[in-house]
């Protein structure tokens, strides 16, 4: 599964970045370029909507072979394609393959994983599908300039496809497994969705950092920006790993709290986005907090699920991300126009602090039943 989760993982971070910039080069220009972005995710949500369902139907093996295709196979089609209704078209399909693979992979790993050793079992998963993200995303901006586009295409699709040559040693469907509640049952059961939200409301900061750090830093040393997104990413990954190991031995609930804490205080620490110290110290302290975030968050509502609800847990979690980040680009876009950077951060570390609303309410109110 780590195999496969990674090679999907560096295939799809390979062509975020540069498949906009070969929209833009084509003649698309910017607004081209984000409607790409914007078609691969919307695609990804409305996937992720019908996964556990497919997954019941279908397997996992089958429907992780699936989409794997789907990622990969379509980006093969790119170095023939100048119009953009036929990059969108790829940016959709791929978005639709990315769904797939990331809602099976957290299912998956809560399958296999014994039940006392989720949490570290998620926190290595957070490692392997993390770093591509560290290394991938600048990697195949570098690669346009050195090889051009059509090499860095072929190069995200073979990442993709070459998990395929794993999923055969994959459990296919589970027989004897009740029927899985769908993804609206789960959002109306309290026990899932309070800790989405609030999850969600922490992914809505990332949404921020990853758009707008760049922009907002305008002075201090070169690179500062890509420093701290660099840092950012580091911690995140780091502590979504200690993050499992310390929620397995006492519980990922109390994980909770001090991580949207911590998410908070690094983007609080933003409002002196002109001070390098500063930018560097509260990415640092950002990452941390959401990497532990993403980890309790997720083993938190596995463990109030039977194992008909993985998959349903997984979309759900996902989906909190995707909504997260999405929202938080464009509000705080929104609000900067109108505060200026600084404000902006300030109001999003207020938005993040919201979170401990429905964490306070999880605390007080029994677990309810899974539907």
């Amino acid at each position: 599964m780590f195999v496969a989760s990674f090679g999907a993982m560096a295939g799809f971070y390979l062509l975020l970045s540069v498949v906009p910039l070969y929209a833009e080069s084509v003649g698309a220009g910017g607004v081209g370029a984000g409607l790409v972005t914007g078609a691969l995710m919307a695609a990804t949500v409305a996937g992720e909507l019908a996964v556990p369902r497919l997954e019941a139907r279908f397997g996992y093996r089958v429907l992780l072979a699936a989409g794997l295709v789907l990622l990969g196979a379509p980006a093969l089609a790119l170095p023939a394609a100048s119009a953009m209704p036929v990059i969108l078209l790829v940016s959709v399909v791929r978005g639709l393959g990315f769904a797939i693979v990331v809602v099976v992979g957290g299912a998956l790993v809560a399958t296999l994983v014994p039940p006392e050793r989720r949490g570290e079992g998620l926190g290595l998963f957070g490692i392997v599908v993390g770093v591509p993200g560290v290394a991938a995303l600048p990697l195949g901006v570098w690669l346009v300039d050195w090889a051009g586009y059509p090499a860095v295409f072929v190069a995200g699709a073979v990442a993709a496809l070459a998990g395929l040559v794993v999923v055969g040693g994959l459990p296919g469907r589970e027989r004897g497994r009740e029927r899985p509640a769908g993804i609206l049952a789960g959002l109306r059961t309290p026990a899932l969705a309070r800790p989405a939200l609030s999850f969600s409301a922490a992914a809505m900061a990332a949404g921020v950092v990853v758009t707008f750090l760049p922009l907002a830093v305008t002075g201090g040393p070169r690179n500062l920006a890509a420093l701290g997104l660099f840092v950012q990413a580091v911690a995140s990954t780091a502590s979504r790993w200690w993050a499992g190991r310390y929620g397995d031995r006492h519980g990922p609930a109390t994980l909770l709290v001090p991580g949207v804490l911590a998410t908070a205080a690094g983007i609080l620490a933003l409002v002196l986005v002109d001070r390098p110290v500063a930018v560097v110290a509260g990415m640092a302290l950002f990452g941390s907090g959401f990497g532990v975030t993403q980890n309790a968050s997720m083993t938190l509502m596995l463990n109030r699920v039977p194992p008909s609800g993985y998959g349903t847990v997984s979309a759900i979690w996902n989906l909190a991300y995707d909504a997260g980040i999405g929202a938080g680009a464009f509000g705080f876009g929104v609000v900067a126009a109108r505060t200026g950077y600084p404000a902006a951060f300030a109001v999003t570390a207020l938005l993040v602090l919201a979170a401990l609303i429905p964490l306070w309410r999880d605390r007080a109110a029994p677990v309810a039943r899974w539907p």
